[in-house]
């Protein structure tokens, strides 16, 4: 009795987190993807030679050790312009969190603020936010970028921007934006959606006839019931943003400031028949971070689903 109890009393994410725990892609996505968050921050310690544009990220170069298959002193091989790919795929994996995190922050502020007014309103007002949303949906996204990336790249004079001491890309960071400003509108429609259902909840009616205005309505009472919703979709467009920027920059328009797998990927292609390793390593880092992010969503997505009973 006191465990039927319990399990009453349960909040929405105790039964989630349950869930979760007995979802075994699941929790191996989220292995994978503490995996990457752990290289990141300690890929400095981890790499044995700082990466590029640092001088000595070359020293294999100057140790006469270009183009070197896989070994104990270079588990990764070597690229024929010398640098350890090993330490490079390591240093490469904090500008991919950068493109996942930030763009996906970009694309689901846009999706929710859109979406929710869309389908908190409805009308005339759903109609128009919904006609905005299909013209992005068409508008032809890679093409944009691949334009602008190489056109800022050519007219600024600086790669660099310096913000609060820290050096951020500015090739990457005007991909992260056009990917977050023009990825928004199917996640949008999503958002919309789920408001549609949930406005019409009694819980939702008994808040405005107590008097809430919107804003109290949509923020404390509709936006936390879809956020589990947000928090699965989030996940798959981080695995989505980071695939896009591999692909932009393996086409030769990404950021050669910042070294990315993709980017890797792109400048070592001309030596794939005689230096496999450069083009395997860094596309099996892609594969990693786009499956790991991938089998968190659907782990996320199994555990937070509320038409799913407790078993």
């Amino acid at each position: 009795m006191n465990e039927a109890k319990r399990r009453r009393g349960a909040s929405q994410w105790d039964v989630a987190w349950r869930r979760f725990r007995r979802s075994k892609a699941g929790l191996f996505g989220m292995f994978m993807v503490g995996v990457l968050i752990l290289v990141a921050i300690l890929a400095d310690f981890l790499a044995p030679y700082p990466g590029r544009p640092n001088p000595d990220a070359l020293k294999p170069l100057y140790e006469g050790d270009s183009l070197r298959p896989p070994s104990w002193k270079y588990p990764f091989g070597t690229a024929s312009v010398g640098y350890d790919v090993f330490s490079e795929v390591l240093h490469a994996t904090k500008y991919t969190l950068y493109v996942g995190f930030v763009s996906t922050i970009i694309t689901m502020a846009l999706a929710i603020l859109f979406g929710s007014v869309a389908g908190y309103y409805g009308g005339t007002t759903d109609d128009a936010l919904m006609r905005v949303a299909e013209v992005f949906l068409v508008f032809p996204t890679l093409p944009l970028m691949l334009a602008f990336t190489r056109v800022y790249l050519v007219a600024s004079g600086s790669a660099y921007w310096n913000v609060l001491g820290v050096n951020i890309p500015v090739g990457l960071t005007i991909v992260i934006a056009i990917l977050g400003i023009f990825g928004w509108a199917g996640n949008a429609r999503l958002v919309r959606g789920e408001f549609l259902r949930i406005r019409e909840l009694e819980f939702v009616k008994a808040a405005k006839a107590l008097g809430a205005d919107s804003k109290r309505t949509i923020f404390r009472h509709v936006l936390p019931n879809i956020m589990s919703s947000v928090i699965v979709v989030s996940t798959l467009t981080i695995a989505y943003a980071i695939l896009s920027e591999a692909g932009i920059s393996f086409l030769g328009f990404g950021d050669p400031n910042a070294i990315t797998w993709g980017q890797m990927m792109q400048e070592n292609f001309v030596d794939i028949r005689i230096a496999w390793w450069t083009e395997v390593f860094p596309g099996l880092a892609v594969l990693w971070s786009v499956f790991g992010f991938n089998l968190l969503g659907d782990g996320l997505a199994d555990a937070l689903n509320p038409r799913l009973r407790e078993m």
